[in-house]
């Protein structure tokens, strides 16, 4: 698909990894990219989806919305994050069919796979047992968008293609506490403790389980390229390739920040799922895609940036 002078939505487009997306769509020139905002178009609501493809007249449309947390935001709301995720992409989904918009990208979440997936996560691997439970319902209401997108393909011949990011992190994401993943969580404390010169500071979880982490704006030029080269009804991974223990991480991000304390881990809070790695050979085969920032490169644009914005944030 050319993307030059072609009309194009991205849901979620004020968000996080969204930022990035429209920054490198708009790199092929396009003749709009358009940022739906909650305020205007609630897409949990169908008539808010209806409204939005008869308003921007998309040909493509990337669907990154959604309401998502960390490990303690998706024990505290199951429900809310199932539904909200759920109706979004379905009756999106369904109404870009209704009006004919040419192609279609859901992006869907690593948290879908089976808890004991074996490593590397291959796509074929998807389907073979139940996610981890503390994120299962926002994993599974995702995954519901693979099925569509299938069924859809195969019923009308609609073009629509499904990718499944691993953890992202990068500048710009989610510091709070109370929402945000891991890197930015870690970060956060780290460059608190270090300039309160604290003597130690907790890290949820044993420490054991392992995690792969992709650059933002890697991911975003991974779904652009997707855009631009890929119509299939298989689902694609997009990752780094490597997988990292929380334990390293907490002390790589400890060793970036400066903070030289202790590392307390708490095992009475949860791992999440033990591990996750992608087989991401099927994205650099099909269409192209492949990591290119460094995982310690990237903790410091990542580091440098919160550093900033936190120096630029008015006290009280």
């Amino acid at each position: 698909m050319d993307l030059r002078a072609r009309r194009i939505v991205v849901t979620g487009g004020a968000g996080f990894l969204g930022s990035y997306v429209c920054e490198e769509l708009r790199r092929r020139e396009p003749a709009e990219v358009f940022v739906p905002r909650r305020r205007e178009y609630d897409l949990v609501r169908r008539e808010a989806c209806r409204a939005l493809v008869a308003d921007a007249r998309p040909d493509l449309v990337v669907h990154l919305a959604a309401v998502v947390g960390g490990i303690g935001a998706n024990r505290e709301n199951p429900g809310s994050y199932f539904f909200e995720n759920l109706m979004m992409g379905v009756q999106l989904v369904e109404e870009c069919r209704l009006a004919g918009v040419e192609k279609v990208v859901t992006v869907g979440t690593i948290c879908s796979y089976p808890k004991l997936t074996p490593v590397p996560f291959r796509e074929d691997e998807l389907w073979n047992g139940y996610p981890e439970e503390t994120n299962a319902p926002y994993g599974l209401a995702k995954k519901m968008l693979l099925v569509q997108g299938q069924a859809y393909r195969q019923q009308y011949g609609m073009n629509v293609v499904h990718l499944l990011p691993v953890n992202l992190y990068g500048p710009r994401d989610n510091f709070d506490p109370g929402s945000s993943h891991v890197i930015p969580a870690l970060v956060k404390k780290c460059v608190e403790a270090q300039e309160a010169g604290a003597a130690e500071l907790e890290v949820w979880g044993t420490g054991r389980a392992s995690r792969e982490f992709l650059y933002a704006e890697d991911a975003a030029r991974g779904i652009a390229l997707a855009c631009e080269r890929y119509d299939g009804a298989e689902p694609v991974n997009l990752g780094a390739g490597f997988e990292i223990t929380i334990r390293d991480l907490a002390h790589t991000i400890a060793r970036l920040c400066g903070f030289t304390g202790a590392l307390r881990f708490d095992p009475e809070k949860p791992d999440g799922q033990p591990r996750r790695c992608l087989d991401t050979s099927r994205a650099e085969r099909l269409f192209g895609f492949r990591a290119e920032v460094g995982f310690e490169e990237g903790l410091r644009r990542t580091i440098d940036w919160y550093r900033a914005e936190r120096g630029r944030a008015p006290r009280t």
